[in-house]
């Protein structure tokens, strides 16, 4: 096998990887939200402030986990350009 194909292959398998585990990484968090959500529905004792703050959590995970998503991506086009797929 030519060396340039192999390296494509290799390539796919840890994007394929990357992908399948980042996807599993998504639906828990998703799942967590869902709890979290659940929990401060449920929190009545819970200060304003306090619900804040959790909710302002939430979104800074999902856009950290986007922008990273993001970033692996760019970097996959990349190396994929790079070996002329």
């Amino acid at each position: 096998m030519e060396p340039k194909e192999m390296m494509k292959q290799m390539i796919q398998l840890n994007k394929t990887a990357f992908q399948t585990t980042f996807n599993s990484m998504a639906i828990l968090q998703d799942q967590m939200e869902k709890a979290t959500n659940t929990f401060l529905e449920q929190a009545t004792w819970l200060p304003a402030e306090g619900r804040k703050v959790i909710e302002e959590w939430v979104k800074t995970c999902k856009n950290g986990r986007e922008n990273y998503k993001n970033t692996v991506d760019e970097g996959f086009k990349r190396v994929e350009s790079f070996f002329g797929e």
